[in-house]
């Protein structure tokens, strides 16, 4: 075994491969950007390397540096994870020229299922049924155009060299056909340094089940039963399990099989992942979609049903030993589910979000694999996903109850998360019903997303705005409490609350903040604060507990049974100020990287005209004018960083007087 291991990796996955070295009494080396530097997996690791700066390109992604950083420390193996140069058969090659294990396959194997064409092409030789689809490679846009002909609609594009659901993009028209093409190309480029796309017959409601296998150099392959990976939006997994609830043993058999054949196929070793999409009424019926040839994100719930450490077997397998058990010793135990936390804002589409990490307080009642810690920041340089949160059951319905039920207790102030849509999404009657597909959660979003505003909330901010207004000490003179006092009985005072995905809500309040009294609209309650940041908020005989945290620009941030609310107090606005008609600033509704800026300074444009492509974290959002009008102060670059709320550009519509 070796002595010494780096993890060329970051955030939860690294801090989770550091987990079985240190238990393994393997040495770890960690590497980091600058954008990381005092990150949780530098701080778990026994020796951490700076790599460069933020940009993955300059850091994580810089094989050299990664090389030379292992070369430093002595490390005998590194240890990929998942992402940046996992996947990457350059690294593979690069490790094993400078004398230096890659805990992963063989670059052979990762170059033959890397490129999905290929792929498709070496697996159905071994008999595992695929995709209808083009099976050519390098087509242009035409021949594109006429494999859709041949498949017929709708269809899938997908990045040849791809991965993770990025530049994906399904076509259902012909007249979408065009712009579809160009998108996923230029995703693509941006992503993979290559814009070779493939087509494929897009299965209808489809349910995404994948096969764990593991291999050695010695000739064994075994799989370690499936997953099921529906639960998805932008064709981004949120939602993991094991077992599948639409698999009978004797599929579940059939399928381990083709996967094994599969793996077979290019020679593979180690741990690997075969997916395919089975439709929803007919799972009989299963294709290989593609091979991940490293370890997958929603791995923790194969390794909850069958007591096995996958890392820990990686390592092995790696370091030459043969697989320790056979197909007949794997036996699954009970049921488990995963959820992905992620730094987004699931009612505006996802859209990632980012800030300093003011309170990080995970479930302690399961498993919970994470790369944020209290005080940091998370930026849009790397993917939004913050951890995981794994529950096991004797069966489904208890591992749901015990997942949600920690999804309540958790606490994660100071950027909006997915956490309250995880547990909506979780009570859905379909979920629980284990009736899913793909396309569940774009189907049932706006449902999903509609979240009410408690007035309880707007109780405990007011309770503590007023908190914060009072002079501390037990002996408080009343005319230096602000606000409100007079003879004879209290004044109101007015505040316009503004809380992120609601229109403003007037509060009135008067009294001080331990037993204030409040009118919210036309309800009327009262709070009652504690100390330490936590607030109650008491009504009807009931009393719910809150963890609060205020933000350098002011904002108050306030958590509930796993939902968070962003709270600002606003003044009244001005209603002269909004003429219809009126154009006005384009901001970039997340901080991201500007990939293309369609118009220039002084153009004319039309309410719906394509003005800015904004990436950040794996997803591309287009912005278009708001109203017809004239573009001013263009300040978007292509290539230039930008943040949540920057302004790119103005419109200045005809109602403005131009």
């Amino acid at each position: 075994m070796f002595s010494t291991v780096l993890v060329a990796n970051r955030g939860e996955i690294a801090v989770r491969v550091i987990r079985t070295l240190r238990s393994l009494g393997i040495r770890s080396v960690a590497v980091y950007s600058d954008a990381d530097a005092g990150a949780p997996h530098v701080v778990a690791a026994d020796v951490a390397v700076r790599l460069g700066p933020a940009a993955a390109s300059e850091s994580y992604l810089s094989i050299e540096k990664v090389i030379e950083a292992a070369k430093a420390t002595g490390a005998e193996a590194i240890h990929p994870g998942y992402g940046f140069l996992s996947e990457n058969t350059a690294f593979a090659a690069a490790c094993e020229k400078a004398g230096i294990t890659f805990v992963g396959p063989p670059a052979s194997a990762i170059e033959a299922m890397g490129d999905k064409i290929r792929a498709k092409q070496t697996v159905a030789k071994a008999g595992v049924p695929v995709v209808p689809g083009s099976d050519g490679s390098g087509l242009s846009d035409e021949e594109l155009g006429l494999a859709v002909e041949q498949v017929g609609y709708p269809v899938l594009l997908k990045p040849s060299a791809g991965g993770g659901g990025k530049g994906m993009v399904e076509v259902h028209r012909a007249d979408d056909l065009a712009e579809a093409i160009a998108g996923a190309r230029r995703v693509a480029r941006g992503s993979f340094g290559d814009d070779t796309l493939l087509v494929e017959r897009l299965v209808t409601t489809p349910r995404h089940i994948e096969i764990q296998v593991l291999a050695d150099a010695h000739g064994g392959v075994i799989h370690l039963g499936e997953r099921e990976c529906s639960l998805q939006r932008r064709h981004q997994k949120i939602v993991e399990e094991a077992p599948s609830p639409l698999l009978t043993p004797e599929q579940r058999e059939a399928m381990g099989r083709a996967a094994c054949d599969a793996a077979r196929s290019c020679g593979y070793e180690g741990a690997g992942t075969v997916e395919f999409i089975v439709g929803s009424d007919r799972p009989d019926e299963f294709f290989f979609m593609e091979m991940n040839t490293r370890l997958q994100v929603e791995h923790p719930v194969t390794e909850e049903v069958t007591g096995l450490d996958l890392v820990e077997l990686q390592l092995r397998v790696a370091a030459g030993e043969p697989l320790p058990l056979t197909q007949a010793d794997v036996a699954l135990r009970g049921h488990a589910i995963e959820v992905r936390v992620y730094a987004e804002d699931p009612a505006a589409g996802f859209l990632p979000t980012g800030g300093r990490v003011l309170a990080w307080e995970p479930p302690t009642t399961v498993r919970v694999d994470a790369g944020i810690a209290e005080g940091g920041t998370v930026g849009s340089d790397y993917d939004p996903m913050l951890a995981k949160v794994i529950a096991h059951g004797a069966d489904r319905d208890e591992a749901i109850r015990r997942l949600d039920a920690a999804l309540g207790r958790t606490v994660l102030l100071g950027l909006g998360s997915n956490i309250g849509f995880l547990r909506a999404l979780l009570a859905d009657p379909d979920v629980r019903a284990g009736n899913l597909d793909t396309g569940l959660v774009g189907r049932k979003l706006d449902e999903l997303t509609a979240q009410d505003l408690p007035s309880d909330v707007l109780g405990a901010a007011t309770g503590v705005a007023l908190l914060d207004l009072e002079p501390a000490g037990d002996l408080v003179d009343p005319f230096d409490i602000p606000g409100g006092w007079r003879l004879g009985e209290d004044a109101w005072t007015t505040r316009t609350l503004v809380v992120s995905g609601h229109d403003p809500v007037e509060v009135r309040t008067r009294g001080r903040a331990a037993n204030a009294e409040l009118l919210i609209g036309e309800e009327r309650v009262r709070t009652s604060t504690a100390v330490s940041g936590t607030v109650s908020h008491s009504q009807g005989g009931t009393t719910r507990g809150y963890a609060t945290a205020r933000a350098q620009d002011g904002t108050l941030w306030i958590a509930r049974d796993g939902q968070a609310w962003a709270v600002r107090e606003q003044e009244a606005l001005d209603a002269s100020a909004q003429a219809d008609g009126a154009g006005g600033p384009v901001l970039s509704p997340m901080p991201g990287t500007v990939t293309v800026v369609e118009v220039t300074e002084g153009q004319q444009v039309t309410a719906g005209q394509r003005l800015v492509v904004v990436e950040a974290m794996k997803m591309e959002h287009v912005l278009t004018a708001p109203v017809d009008g004239t573009v001013r102060e263009l300040r978007a670059r292509s290539g230039g960083t930008v943040a949540k709320d920057a302004v790119l550009l103005i419109v200045e519509g005809e109602a403005d007087g131009s």
